[in-house]
């Protein structure tokens, strides 16, 4: 990404590039007849990075989360894993539409086993969010759990509005903080204190999906 005489300029390139790519792969799948036929799906893996030349606070990158150091890509605050996802199904999809559902990557195989007619393998706990590409109803997870041992050890897990957030677990940190998100999108106030049943469903639910790492350098 660096060195870079104007970064800012490099960076926007960059994004015009792939926005003429997934044009380039638009038109051929016109011109192959089965564009009609196709859904594509455009997502990130995370959050913006904050490193190696880039500025996604200039950019507004996470927006409108905080994007920056500690907060964009290898964080579990909202600017690190919380990001959209489009959407284009001709005929199927509403062009246009939007939607405030929120899927997370274990949902993709379900919804594709679901599009194509495929059989469902076993040990998959993702919830297909068809539904929601139709512009109906959709299921909801009753809960989304992270832990990445990267960036002091962090571990996160997201009830409806209410997100619960626990950092510098390698420094023995052991308290989480709680963010009511539909009032607090940016993370700034901590109300754990306030909510203790919460806060005792949070450990409930990390007992039961934590497994141990089979790399040391993961646990």
């Amino acid at each position: 990404y660096f060195p870079a005489r104007y970064p800012h300029a490099t960076y926007a390139a960059m994004i015009s590039y792939l926005d003429d790519q997934v044009g380039l792969l638009v038109s051929r799948l016109k011109e192959l007849g089965i564009y009609e036929k196709t859904i594509i799906l455009f997502t990130s893996d995370n959050g913006p990075a904050w490193s190696a030349g880039t500025d996604p606070e200039w950019f507004g990158s996470a927006a409108p989360f905080r994007g920056d150091e500690g907060f964009g890509k290898g964080s579990l605050n909202e600017g690190g894993i919380r990001v959209p996802l489009i959407a284009s199904w001709p005929g199927v999809t509403e062009p246009g539409s939007r939607t405030d559902h929120i899927s997370a990557f274990q949902d993709l195989l379900p919804t594709l086993v679901e599009i194509t007619g495929a059989e469902m393998p076993k040990g998959t706990d993702g919830i297909s969010f068809m539904p929601v590409l139709r512009g109906r109803s959709q299921k909801k997870h009753e809960y989304l759990y992270w832990e990445f041992p990267e960036y002091g050890g962090q571990q996160a897990v997201l009830m409806g509005n209410y997100k619960a957030l626990r950092k510098g677990m390698h420094n023995d940190n052991v308290a989480f903080e709680l963010y009511d998100l539909a009032n607090d999108p940016g993370e700034t106030t901590d109300i754990s204190a306030e909510h203790p049943e919460i806060m005792k469903r949070v450990v409930e639910i990390i007992r039961k999906e934590h497994k141990v790492s089979q790399n040391p350098r993961w646990r």
